[in-house]
């Protein structure tokens, strides 16, 4: 395999590397016939970051064999894993000062990839990165189609959205509703109606920090942020990761391009394209796919309930019920557990504020003679 690239290509090869840099160690590089696709993932296999590049993105392409391999189909491709940080290392140098790079394999089962970087003054860096003796290869075919929710988004009016929620946020809820449905008017001032999409920050409440951290919750109006915006039925959630949804924000920011966000329901992954404009993206030169993987555990069953207390109404039209204690659910945090089994504790003595135990010096030692003459039994504002 053999290939070189220089100017726009160059700029857009360094930010393809960068961008996978952000979500994987390892980079999968796999070299088809007509184009040569960029591989990732995370350790936790919760992120999948793939880039094509096609024949007509390179000044060179060419792709050889040795004889033994000449019996073997022409759908295998070329295949090879390399850390990403050494490839960083050799991209370094500032695309200003390069004329162009060449890359170099001399067979499929070569030790080492070889990078050339020829700059404009005439200076030539070789470099030689080892490959891996095994390289874990991972595809993931997705159809776009099955998708039931889309939304795309301009990459400077997200990051204006993103900007909203602390640096330090690392998961990213979404929540879209059939904006011909109507969302609910929280609050009763009608400032949240008609925003069809919520985004939310999600806090981890198993963690100690959760009730002092900050939340943020923002409500849009698809027709003022979004250039498209479709979702139909119930109201569905996904959350996912934000370190890979910036990364990929910036590598789109950077070519130009929209973003296409596709998403089902929660425990279905995300899938992040770049959008062409009104164009499908077959002229373009390369194309892009992140696939996040999303929270198992829907977000909307809590929230709609505290956006939705019961009113006085409601109450007086319910039949009474001997009061028995709610169930307690298996994925609240311990403090809520806590503070039901408290709960429990009071239910089983009931006290009135009016009980004598209530007043004022009730716990103290009445065998004491001293305390008995100077203590003053107090009554509470409350006449019998």
């Amino acid at each position: 395999m053999e290939l070189s690239m220089s100017g726009g290509a160059l700029r857009t090869f360094t930010r393809c590397v960068t961008c996978l840099a952000r979500v994987g160690s390892d980079l999968v590089l796999q070299a088809h016939p007509a184009k040569l696709e960029l591989h990732t993932l995370n350790s936790s296999r919760s992120a999948y970051a793939s880039i094509s590049l096609a024949r007509d993105f390179f000044d060179e392409f060419r792709l050889s064999a040795p004889a033994p391999a000449a019996s073997a189909p022409s759908s295998t491709p070329i295949q090879c894993s390399v850390l990403l940080k050494s490839v960083l290392s050799v991209l370094r140098t500032p695309t200003a000062a390069l004329d162009r790079i060449a890359a170099s394999l001399p067979h499929p089962d070569a030790p080492k990839l070889q990078l050339t970087l020829h700059c404009l003054n005439g200076v030539k860096k070789t470099y030689w990165i080892t490959c891996s003796a095994e390289p874990e290869v991972q595809t993931l075919a997705l159809d776009r189609s099955n998708f039931s929710s889309r939304l795309a988004i301009r990459p400077r009016d997200l990051a204006r959205l993103l900007s909203n929620f602390q640096s330090s946020l690392q998961e990213l809820t979404v929540i879209a509703t059939d904006p011909a449905a109507g969302l609910s008017n929280v609050g009763g001032d009608g400032e949240v109606e008609g925003k069809a999409v919520e985004l939310r920050s999600y806090i981890d409440p198993t963690k100690d920090d959760c009730d002092t951290r900050l939340h943020t919750q923002l409500w849009i109006d698809p027709a003022e942020e979004f250039m498209e915006y479709v979702h139909s039925g119930d109201p569905v959630d996904v959350t996912f990761g934000v370190k890979e949804l910036k990364a990929f924000l910036t590598f789109c920011e950077g070519c130009e391009v929209d973003i296409l966000v596709l998403f089902q329901k929660a425990g279905e992954p995300v899938l992040l394209a770049p959008k062409f404009g009104l164009d499908d993206g077959s002229n373009s030169d390369f194309d892009a796919t992140l696939v996040l993987a999303t929270m198992l555990v829907s977000q909307l069953t809590d929230s709609s309930v505290a956006q939705q207390p019961t009113t006085s109404a409601q109450r007086a039209e319910e039949p009474r019920v001997a009061a028995t204690p709610p169930p307690v659910p298996e994925n609240v945090s311990n403090h809520t557990k806590i503070w039901s089994e408290l709960s429990d504790i009071v239910s089983d003595n009931p006290r009135s504020q009016h009980h004598p135990s209530n007043w004022v010096g009730a716990d103290e030692d009445d065998d004491d003679e001293e305390d008995e003459e100077l203590f003053v039994q107090t009554t509470p504002h409350y006449m019998e």
